[in-house]
């Protein structure tokens, strides 16, 4: 570019002058970090340019934002630059550099190869005969083409506003677009939860993840009894940081004053609160269930921030709801099957004995059901060890409770006074009892033919049938052996024995929790899968006892 090319002095003493190219970190220095500045590449092979580009935009800013300059002095350089700069607000494009058409190609890249259609891309060149204005629009996607005689200061002012509040509304578009794609593929995925503490979890990531916030310290809090819960309070029903060691505690008198003040004031006014360092969260499901989000933020939530919670939280208030009617579901059914698993044993006693407390103070039900804990428990610390990864998925998690109920249903083909035997059986009676397991398995698989997918029937058939099948092969009925034995079987076969260890019986004794762990411990590449026992032994302290 030579003197001529400069712009004239306009009428209002609109004067372009010559400043001495400065140092790119003396440009990019000042009180404002440049994160908050607006990104602008300026790509021209002429020092003078980039010079005077910055002396007339030295004092700019926009909403409160100064510019940042980046200077490439060819094309091959901006590359190099775009390559690693992903949120540059606009480029000022010379068109001749070194190959006549080395701007227009740059375009191209921009566009087509690095498939950014955000920045905007003022096209100046001193030779506007090379690159006709009129083609030039058609042919490629630029936001505006000048002369470099056209640009007098006032115009560039003018020039680089409007391509930056083009630049910010296509920004927030863009958030909005990938905030509503979160929101639809989040509500996909916790809608599939099956437990309330993974949904509540789960919408406390998806949260952190919308907002681009840490989960240092996320709460969740439930007003009223959580699921089997005696009094009504305020439960933390999620949580992670600090909080994650109080999920099921009681809010009230584990969270600290500060965060309890500022959940109280959400439930009391009954809206979403926004602070500076944090906001809470209110979710108000449709069968009147509150829950409230506290989430703390390093740095204030923009509009938008707030419009897509708003939008998220009525999108998954009624999953809460859901949940809940699922959990109160499965609840019954584990109830039901327990009772119905009771009294096909055929044990003495009257019915009403299965479900009212026995002289130690438990039912049979209840017995029946710490079977199902101990199973759940064991079978979840083998998925979060992510053993037996193609059995244990959320699926099996979901049923393996119920199956387990179901493990002696069998028993209903047995002769009670075989039942109710208080010394040793004989070798007849012994044979009897063993056909349990057979009889059990068939009545089983009989009814899962009645529903569709994989249910706790089909799980339950595999259960009842294997669960006395030994490690080593020497239990009943098959003899399998090894990984041979359904992983669900092995985990209830352990369940099981713990749970029968722990009982009194007629001929015996119980032997207390500690005896029980070790002999499962001792009986361990026996009688048990060692690593349904390693699993055991690490969730051991937190079990029932009989």
């Amino acid at each position: 570019m030579t003197n001529a090319d400069l712009p004239a002095p306009d009428d209002d003493g609109d004067d372009l002058f010559f400043l001495d190219e400065r140092d790119e970190a003396e440009s990019a220095a000042g009180t404002v970090e440049t994160v908050h500045r607006w990104k602008m590449l300026i790509v021209d092979d002429e020092p003078e340019v980039h010079s005077i580009t910055k002396l007339v935009l030295s004092d700019f800013a926009y909403k409160g934002r100064p510019a940042h300059f980046i200077s490439a002095h060819s094309a091959a350089e901006a590359r190099e630059i775009l390559a690693r700069e992903s949120d540059i607000a606009m480029i000022l494009l010379d068109v001749v550099m070194e190959t006549e058409d080395a701007g227009l190609t740059l375009v191209h890249h921009i566009r087509e190869e690095l498939k950014n259609r955000h920045v905007r891309i003022i096209l100046r060149t001193g030779q506007p005969g090379q690159a006709p204005e009129r083609a030039v629009i058609l042919d490629y996607d630029i936001n505006d083409y000048k002369a470099k005689t056209q640009l007098t200061a006032q115009q560039l002012f003018t020039t680089t506003v409007a391509a930056l509040r083009s630049y910010e509304d296509i920004m927030a578009i863009e958030a909005n677009r990938r905030g509503l794609e979160k929101i639809i593929e989040a509500s996909s995925s916790l809608f599939r939860a099956r437990s309330m503490k993974l949904f509540a979890a789960g919408v406390l990531t998806q949260l952190s993840g919308l907002l681009g916030v840490g989960p240092d310290a996320i709460l969740c809090v439930q007003r009223g009894p959580i699921l089997g819960g005696q009094s009504d309070g305020l439960y933390v029903l999620a949580g992670s940081g600090r909080f994650e060691a109080l999920i099921n505690e009681s809010a009230t008198e584990h969270v600290e004053p500060a965060v309890m003040g500022a959940v109280v004031a959400c439930l009391e006014s009954r809206n979403h609160h926004y602070s500076a360092d944090h906001c809470t969260l209110y979710i108000r499901t449709p069968n009147n269930r509150e829950n409230v989000v506290y989430l703390r933020s390093d740095r204030p939530l923009s509009d938008l921030d707030r419009e897509l919670i708003e939008v998220f939280c009525g999108k998954i208030s009624v999953g809460f709801d859901n949940l809940h009617l699922y959990e109160q579901l499965h609840r019954a059914q584990q109830g039901t099957l327990a009772v119905l698993a009771d009294l096909a044993e055929n044990r003495p006693g009257p019915v009403e004995d299965a479900v009212t407390a026995t002289t130690d103070g438990d039912s049979r039900v209840a017995r029946t059901l710490r079977i199902a804990t101990v199973a759940e428990r064991i079978a979840r610390q083998l998925h979060a060890a992510h053993r037996f990864p193609t059995d244990i998925d959320e699926s099996f998690l979901a049923i393996i409770g119920l199956a387990a109920v179901l493990h002696d249903v069998g028993n209903a083909s047995v002769d009670p006074a075989i039942l109710g035997k208080t010394g040793p059986l004989d070798a007849a009676e012994r044979a009897a009892m063993q056909r349990h397991t057979v009889a059990g398995g068939d009545l089983l698989d009989r009814a899962s033919r009645l529903t569709e997918g994989h249910t706790h029937l089909h799980l339950g058939a595999e259960v009842a049938r294997r669960h006395h099948e030994n490690w080593d092969g020497t239990g009943y009925p098959d003899g399998l052996a090894g990984p041979a034995i359904p992983v669900g079987a092995r985990i209830v076969a352990v369940a099981d024995a713990y749970d029968a260890m722990t009982r009194e019986r007629p001929y015996r004794a119980a032997l207390g929790h500690e005896g029980a762990v070790a002999e499962i411990r001792r009986q361990s590449g026996t009688r048990f899968d060692p690593v349904v026992v390693e699993a055991f032994l690490a969730v051991a302290p937190e079990l029932p006892a009989g």
